[in-house]
């Protein structure tokens, strides 16, 4: 039985919707069943979004029936051969010949000068960026659980060294940890963001010391167990990714696996009662012969194989939905054995065991249509391929005969008339059932109100920032002007993860013809033993009404950036003849205590999350601005709504005092995790209201 803690993995891969009612590309497994096993009921998918193609290409089509497939065609020294046309291809389905329908050629030369893109600020950005077919995708999946301390650190400069010698400016990168949340897997063109991540890469394959909450929940389960939950968790994050990259576009993406591979099971040597103590209550530790020629570790060992090919399955079968290929590296380069001489395992035994985890990655890549990169001392000769794969093949489509909604393997070939040449291409798709062609060929639902869906983009906005969260309100000043307030919050690193923390950030506002209102640090220098969550500043300056841009750089250290963020905001005019509301101010109180403070304190600077618990309690303030100074005879209503936009409860609001302003207590104790929004009106004389709405997001 799974942990708790694979199971919370899973059920995040699980909420990732894939994207356009497709037939998308899929694999046979290597060592499949002789049918496959059912497979599991999908999440509607989300219709994709692909950019308009020029009057000379083709469209590509989609529907249940259509099938995509790109082939690398190379000559016999291994360059790429980009001078062939649709009549030299042929495809055969099922050992039917089927007819192609759209077919294109992508060749990216990152050579060539190309304008400098420009820089991916929100959801929407990296969505339209990876519908670029010429833009590449790489994901750099660091798999610290399965990789050496040493090993990592090895490794560290050939990946950096591909990162900025390989890459062009227009590709798109990412990393991930097998702890990772799939939302914080941000598509980025700022490479730079990749290699400070990269650097920090520290393998803990053998080293169990918990490093977060969930690791320390099953710290003290034996040595086995903690490696088959740690093996579970890096491979179903790996399908979790791989569906998530699916959503973005159908057009080749390449997983960069860092890895040592994946073991059935450990040897007897190894075998702790606790984790932590690794010599803890084993009898066989010093024992080298441990497991020689035992019928019992036979037979487990072969069980453990067939549960570890089960999970490669899995992963390759979803990668290969998302027309995603895995690119295994193993950073141990010539290796004579799997385990180190102080860890008594026989010869014969540890290079069994090598064999075995380079074939899990031999397969990953394989059956993936990518490379397994093993057994080299230079890893740069061989992640060169990587780049040379995604920059030169053939993207071919058509309108499937065969396909069925019968969820079942359609083999596919793909063969070239010209004699002499290589063709690489994905071995087949996975059909869909007959519930997931129900449901891709249903018409979508309707959505939110486009205030509502407005409202509901700013919390995956400010997800898109891994390493602050921001707020910016305004409130009216003197002489006509608006007040802004910037508020910026540390976000904590993803479970395992490492990275630098953020020290201080400095603003810049600016009208659009250059002219400057403000230019200065955002708060104090944080201490530098203080955690990210307790990093945050403010600032409060005035501006005229109208567009306003806002540039944060954020440092570790003075001129040491780390990220920027550029955005530009409308400055209302509070002077207008018209009741309005300024922006709600939002704090979270955890304790009784704290929420008095808050109460008490006008002020208090808000926070800039938008994620809450149902432990904590929100408290609101806002101020109302209505024509002729009547802002007392305002009448305040607010509402809960859910992410549709539907009424859930009203809540009370206590007017302002003299000077004051209007206040709302949200206790959160009796919502759900999901997503929720506030609505908050004001009534004035005329009857017309002036609303604002708040929305967040429950996550526990």
């Amino acid at each position: 039985m799974r942990s708790s803690s694979v199971r919370l993995v899973l059920a995040t891969v699980g909420a990732v919707c894939m994207a356009g009612a497709v037939a998308v590309l899929g694999q046979a497994p290597g060592q499949a069943p002789a049918s496959p096993p059912p497979a599991a009921p999908a999440t509607p998918p989300a219709p994709g979004q692909a950019p308009a193609a020029p009057d000379d290409q083709p469209v590509f089509r989609a529907g249940v029936n259509f099938v995509r497939v790109d082939a690398i065609v190379t000559d016999k020294q291994g360059n790429p051969v980009t001078d062939l046309t649709q009549d030299d291809f042929e495809v055969i389905e099922d050992d039917k010949r089927q007819t192609i329908d759209t077919f294109r050629l992508v060749k990216i030369d990152t050579q060539a000068a190309v304008e400098t893109p420009g820089r991916l600020t929100t959801r929407q950005d990296e969505e339209n960026a990876a519908a670029d077919e010429d833009a590449r995708i790489f994901v750099f999946f660091l798999d610290e659980y399965h990789v050496r301390l040493g090993n990592s650190m090895a490794a560290r400069k050939h990946l950096i060294d591909f990162v900025q010698t390989q890459l062009g400016p227009k590709d798109l990168v990412s990393v991930m940890y097998p702890l990772s949340p799939l939302d914080s897997v941000i598509l980025t063109r700022d490479h730079r963001q990749l290699v400070n991540a990269i650097d920090r890469f520290q393998g803990r394959k053998f080293d169990y010391t918990p490093r977060n909450a969930l690791e320390d929940r099953y710290a003290n389960q034996p040595t086995e167990v903690v490696e088959r939950i740690r093996r579970q968790v890096s491979l179903s994050a790996l399908t979790g990714l791989s569906v998530k990259l699916g959503a973005l576009r159908e057009g080749r993406k390449a997983i960069v696996l860092v890895s040592e591979g994946y073991l059935a099971m450990l040897p007897p040597q190894l075998r702790g009662a606790m984790a932590t103590m690794p010599g803890l209550g084993n009898p066989n530790r010093n024992n080298p012969l441990a497991g020689e020629n035992d019928f019992q570790e036979d037979r487990a060992r072969f069980t453990g194989e067939l549960d570890v090919q089960r999970e490669l399955q899995r992963v390759f079968e979803e990668a290969n939905r998302s027309n995603t290929a895995i690119y295994a590296v193993d950073p141990r380069g010539l290796s004579t054995g799997e385990f180190d001489i102080q860890d008594n395992v026989a010869g014969r035994a540890s290079q069994d065991a090598l064999r075995q985890t380079q074939n899990t990655l031999q397969v990953l890549a394989g059956e993936t249509d990518g490379r397994a990169i093993i057994n080299r001392n230079d890893l740069a000769v061989g992640m060169k391929q990587i780049v040379r794969d995604s920059s030169a093949y053939y993207l071919i489509g058509y309108n499937s005969t065969q396909s069925r909604s019968d969820g079942k393997f359609h083999p596919i070939k793909v063969r070239v008339r010209r004699p002499g040449l290589q063709v690489r291409a994905r071995k087949g798709y996975w059909a869909m059932t007959a519930v997931e062609t129900a449901r891709a060929t249903a018409p979508p639902k309707p959505g939110p109100p486009p205030a509502i869906a407005r409202s509901l983009a700013g919390i995956t906005a400010s997800a898109d920032r891994r390493l602050i969260r921001t707020w910016v309100g305004t409130a009216p000043a003197d002489g006509g002007r608006t007040q802004v307030t910037v508020v910026w919050e540390g976000i904590p690193p993803a479970p395992g993860a490492q990275r630098a923390l953020v020290g201080r950030v400095m603003l810049t506002a600016a009208a659009p013809s250059g002219e400057q209102y403000f230019k200065g640090q955002v708060g104090a220098d944080a201490p530098a033993d203080a955690p990210a969550s307790a990093r945050r500043g403010a600032v409060t300056f005035e501006v005229p009404p109208g567009k306003v841009s806002l540039r944060m750089s954020i440092e570790e250290k003075p001129d040491e950036v780390l990220d920027t963020d550029d955005r530009t905001i409308e400055v209302p005019d509070f002077t207008e003849p018209k009741a309005r509301l300024t922006t709600p101010r939002v704090y979270v109180a955890r304790t009784p205590r704290e929420f008095q403070t808050i109460k008490n304190d006008a002020a208090a600077a808000p926070t800039a999350t938008r994620e809450f618990r149902r432990t904590e309690r929100l408290f609101l303030r806002l101020d109302a601005v209505a024509p002729g100074g009547q802002a007392g005879a305002l009448a305040y209503s607010a509402r809960l709504l859910n992410r549709q936009g539907d009424r859930m409860a009203d809540l009370p609001v206590t007017p302002p005092a003299v000077g004051g302003a209007a206040t709302l207590d949200v206790p959160l104790a009796s919502l759900p995790a999901g997503e929720f929004l506030i609505e908050i009106a004001a009534r004035g004389p005329d009857g017309a209201d002036a609303t604002e709405l708040v929305a967040f997001r429950m996550v526990g």
